[in-house]
């Protein structure tokens, strides 16, 4: 038998980390720890050992590759292995890794969830396998974006989870970050956990660790977002904070003047906007952001955004001579000129968002090369996937600080398409499909399938790709959609039960097939649209429906119960973690029972029940659920009588 041996060409760091990552899976697989060499040139002929390096070290006589619209941008794997020898090789760094995840995920390996716990490592024999797979990834942007409650290791997780499972993308969000990690450390929302201070020092630290993490693997990192609205003004932009510091009659003379006052936006600084027609403001404001790019290379597309209020536009006379968007716009193309006047590569992602729905009116972006699109739409309903629907409703005129914001997929589109008309260049879908909506689905099957149908859709709708705003554990009871996700968005091909199949079998053992149904019963019975508001909230029709949950979970209890003890222990935790998921679900049912009869004080103190079972058992779920984003979108059913 042929010695394992991986040769790494080149010296960029994500290439070498792809190497020494095939190493140690097969090591795991196989009980036989290949070595790791490094080579400066690709072999002339065939090669013995498995060869890691992008196309361009291997050279364009070898194979023919994949195309890529731009390799550096675009993502392609080529792989073809016989038993221990061959190549294994991506359009650039970041793609190498995925070709040696992508060549591992057919030798059978699999990873349903963040951490070790999630590694799903098959016995293999290398001498027995053949590879063949040429694939251009589908979407260009496929990431995920930091929120909820998180320790610095369970960010560390997802993003080594991410790149495992085909994401390229990963966005820190803020300067520091601080507000998300802030949220864990002290333990907002469990009162029986001893909350330790959290400085801003501290968050600064944990994202230099993290930069590493995504930059070795290769991955696009994006920043900021928020705050260029009051950092710029030394006014600190953390989170979504009140402030009761005293302003300077010159900051708050570039504050957003709304009935007739010019002060923060019900004390919130980031939810602040300001008097845009005022050149200084501009000014100032890109400056910042040129100085930010100057002082951090490492940063590949920076995020710049608005306030994230809304209906607080300027409303002085030379404001109301455009949109919001015009001034944006104006902005954007302000920061493009000194951006380019330094030579600074970053590109900018500008966003669609709540008063930026309605596009300009006469500015019109210059360099499209520079910025990239972000599509948000927050106030969309998950009941229903876009579409590429040929008749779209007409834009409502923009009304200034009295506007709605669309909910159906139909209206969504509309302004987006009516964005589209002024830019043609990058963008991709910026969706929160897992930073609330998946908890008004416990069953995490339903909001699979609109995802699923979500991303096959984008490209339909003109966008290429999809940055996930999201709680970084979504993995209880289970993992469907998030693996969907990065699977879907590498290959828009994807079957859904092929792939849901596939994935319970992995995730749950010889009982994945069961684990599955189990799962869409509990999706189906427990009505997220009934969960999202879109239906009355006393019905007997859905309190019906409650009642048979937890009879429909004591049904699936035995099949739980039998799997406890098997003896693969990273099997054996998912199945502990279904345990508590199904004592937590039972709970739920019967308070939204309650609430379905209008016996909100009832329905309440069950919550508080539940609520409390949940907060004391947060170290045995830590890393699949996010207990601060459990209780805080849930406790908004049952709210207290009288409050």
């Amino acid at each position: 038998m042929q010695q394992l041996q991986v040769i790494r060409l080149g010296t960029d760091e994500a290439v070498g980390f792809a190497a020494e990552e095939l190493a140690r899976y097969l090591g795991e697989a196989t009980g036989e720890q290949p070595g790791v060499k490094a080579a400066d040139a690709a072999p002339a002929v065939e090669p013995g050992g498995l060869w890691v390096g992008t196309f361009a070290d291997f050279g364009d006589g070898l194979r023919h590759w994949p195309e890529t619209g731009d390799a550096a941008l675009d993502d392609a794997v080529f792989i073809e292995t016989s038993g221990s020898a061959g190549i294994i090789a991506g359009s650039n760094p970041g793609s190498t890794l995925f070709a040696v995840y992508r060549y591992l995920r057919e030798l059978g390996f699999r990873w349903v969830s963040p951490g070790r716990e999630g590694d799903r490592v098959p016995a293999v024999s290398v001498e027995a396998t053949a590879v063949r797979v040429a694939e251009t990834a589908s979407y260009r942007h496929r990431g995920i974006c930091i929120e909820g409650a998180v320790s610095y290791e369970n960010v560390r997780d997802v993003v080594d989870w991410s790149a495992k499972n085909g994401f390229n993308t990963y966005f820190t969000q803020f300067r520091e970050a601080h507000t998300f990690f802030n949220r864990w450390y002290t333990h907002m929302k469990n009162p029986f956990l001893e909350p330790e201070p959290f400085p801003v020092e501290r968050a600064r630290e944990f994202k230099a660790w993290l930069t590493r993490e995504i930059g070795k693997r290769g991955m696009v990192f994006h920043d900021v977002g928020h705050g260029w609205t009051c950092e710029p003004f030394g006014i600190p932009g953390l989170g979504w904070n009140d402030y009761e510091e005293p302003l300077s009659g010159e900051v708050t003379g570039y504050l957003a003047e709304v009935n007739g006052e010019r002060k923060l936006w019900r004390k919130i600084p980031m939810n602040t906007n300001l008097c845009y027609s005022n050149p200084e403001v501009r000014r100032i404001v890109t400056d910042d952001i040129v100085q930010y790019a100057r002082q951090h290379p490492e940063v590949d597309v920076i995020h710049f955004w608005l306030a994230d209020g809304s209906n607080n536009q300027c409303e002085c006379e030379e404001c109301r001579k455009g949109r919001p968007s015009d001034f944006y716009v104006k902005m954007l193309n302000e920061l493009d000129a000194k951006l380019t006047s330094e030579g600074l590569p970053a590109r900018i992602v500008f966003l669609i968002y709540v008063d930026l729905l309605w596009p300009p009116e006469h500015e019109v972006i210059k360099n499209k090369e520079r910025f990239i699109l972000m599509f948000a739409p927050i106030t969309r309903t998950y009941s229903r996937a876009f579409e590429a629907e040929e008749a779209l409703p007409e834009l409502p005129p923009y009304d200034r600080n009295k506007l709605e914001f669309p909910a159906s997929v139909e209206a969504n589109v509309a302004f987006l398409r009516a964005w589209q008309q002024m830019f043609d260049g990058d963008s991709f879908d910026f969706d929160y499909h897992y930073m609330w909506d998946h908890l008004k689905d416990p069953g995490y099957y339903a909001i699979a399938r609109t995802l699923h149908r979500d991303v096959v859709n984008l490209a339909d709708i003109g966008l290429n790709g999809l940055v996930s705003c999201q709680a970084q554990r979504t993995f209880l009871p289970h993992g469907l959609g998030m693996c969907l996700m990065g699977q879907a968005l590498w290959d828009r091909t994807t079957d859904f039960d092929a792939f849901a199949d596939d994935f319970f079998g992995a995730a749950f053992g010889p009982d994945g097939k069961a684990t599955r149904a189990y799962m869409a019963t509990l999706s189906a019975l427990f009505d997220p649209p009934y969960l999202r508001g879109e239906k009355d909230s006393v019905s007997e029709e859905s309190a019906a429906k409650f009642d048979s949950i937890p009879d429909a979970i004591e049904r699936f209890r035995p099949v739980i119960q039998r799997n406890l003890g098997c003896d693969d222990p990273n099997l054996a935790q998912a199945w502990r973690y279904l345990d508590i998921h199904a004592d937590m679900a039972a709970q739920l049912a019967r308070a939204l029972a309650l609430r379905a009869r209008g016996q909100n004080a009832e329905a309440h103190e069950r919550w508080v029940a539940l609520s409390e079972f949940v907060q004391k058992r947060e170290m045995d779920v830590q890393p699949v659920l996010d207990v601060f984003e459990y209780v805080a979108i849930l406790e908004r059913l049952f709210p207290e009588p009288g409050a």
